[in-house]
C-alpha cells in the first residue's frame, strides 16, 4: 500500500492546534488495539501485519506530532510526555475506555509513559507489546547520524542535508541481512518525511533522547513494576536496539517475556511481518483479549 493509499484510510483530528492524523477501523466486540510508530517514519509502517491484525482486533494507529500527515509545526515542543498526551487525547475522543498497546522503537517510550500513568488514567490499559527500541538508555546505541542531530549546534544544519539517499543508508545499515529495504519502501519512507517539511523539526523531534535520560528512572519502573501482561519481540540483528537491548530487557524485567527474532534488524514489523504477527498473537491468545 503506498502513502496516498495510507492516508485515504484515515482521517485527522485537532490537537493543540494542530492536525494530526490517525486511522480508527473499529470492529464490534473486537478489542482495541492502539499501534504506536517509530523515528524518523510514521503509521504506514503499520501496513505489512494491518489486515491480519484486523481480524482480531479494532485497529487504531496514528502519526505522532511531527512524523507522517501529522503537522510538523517549528515552535512545538516535540515530547514523548507530549506524544502521550496526544495518544490520550485521541483516545478519548473516539470514546475508547479500554485498550492493547503495539508499539516500535520512538513509540515504546510513549508506551512506557502511558504505562507509567496506569493507575492515574481514565483509560484502562489491557496489555503492552514492544518491538525494537531504547527501552534502557544505556543499553541503546544511537547511530552517528542521531549524535549529530541531537548536537544543539549543528543539528538544525545537519537536518537540512539529509537526503533519500542518506536515509536509504541508514535504514540499510539497520535492517537484518535477509531483507534489506525495498526501493518502493524507501520512496514512500522518504514521501512522508518531506510532507509538511519533516526535514526542518527533525533535530527538534530527536531531542527525545535526551528526554529518555532525564525520565529514565519513572520509564525504566514502567516495565520493572509493570502489573499488566508484557512482552517485548526483538529483531535480534538490530545495531541500535538488538539482542543487547533484550538481555537488558531480560535482566531488569521479573519474569521477562521475551520472543526473539533472529536475523532481523530495527524494524521487525517490516522485515518479517509474519513472525511479528505468531509471536504478537500468541501474546494475545494466551487468554489476554
Amino acid at each position: 500500500m503506498n502513502p496516498n493509499d495510507w492516508q485515504a484510510k484515515g482521517n485527522f483530528f485537532k490537537f493543540k492546534k494542530h492536525q494530526v492524523f490517525y486511522i480508527f477501523e473499529a470492529a464490534q466486540k473486537k478489542p482495541v488495539l492502539l499501534l504506536i510508530h517509530g523515528f524518523p517514519t510514521s503509521s504506514w509502517d503499520w501496513q505489512f501485519i494491518w489486515d491480519e491484525l484486523s481480524e482480531h482486533f479494532s485497529l487504531l494507529c496514528l502519526d505522532l506530532m511531527g512524523f507522517g500527515f501529522s503537522d510538523k509545526p517549528i515552535d512545538y515542543d516535540y515530547s514523548l510526555m507530549q506524544q502521550a498526551d496526544l495518544c490520550e487525547a485521541l483516545m478519548k475522543q473516539l470514546k475508547i475506555k479500554r485498550y492493547h498497546i503495539l508499539a516500535h522503537d520512538y513509540g515504546d517510550t510513549v508506551a512506557q509513559e502511558l504505562l507509567a500513568r496506569y493507575y492515574d488514567s481514565e483509560i484502562d490499559l489491557l496489555s503492552c507489546c514492544l518491538l525494537n527500541g531504547g527501552l534502557f538508555p544505556g543499553s541503546y546505541r544511537p547511530r552517528f547520524i542521531q549524535k549529530l542531530l541531537l548536537n544543539g549546534k549543528v543539528g538544525p544544519f545537519v537536518s537540512k542535508f539529509v537526503t533519500k539517499r542518506s536515509l536509504k543508508k541508514t535504514f540499510k545499515r539497520i535492517f537484518g541481512p535477509v531483507t534489506p529495504p525495498s526501493e518502493e519502501l524507501v520512496d514512500g519512507w522518504w514521501e512522508l518525511f518531506k510532507y509538511n517539511s519533516g526535514r526542518s523539526v527533525l533535530h527538534q523531534v530527536i531531542q527525545y533522547m535526551k528526554e529518555r535520560t532525564t525520565h529514565q528512572e519513572r520509564w525504566t519502573k514502567a516495565l520493572t513494576h509493570c502489573v499488566i501482561p508484557l512482552r517485548l519481540i526483538d529483531g535480534t540483528q538490530d545495531p541500535i536496539s538488538g539482542k543487547h537491548m533484550a538481555e537488558k530487557f531480560k535482566e531488569l524485567v521479573p519474569r521477562a517475556d521475551v520472543a526473539l527474532i533472529q536475523n532481523i534488524g530495527h524494524y521487525p514489523q517490516v522485515e518479517s511481518p509474519d513472525q511479528v504477527l505468531l509471536f504478537f498473537l500468541a501474546f494475545h491468545e494466551s487468554g489476554l483479549s
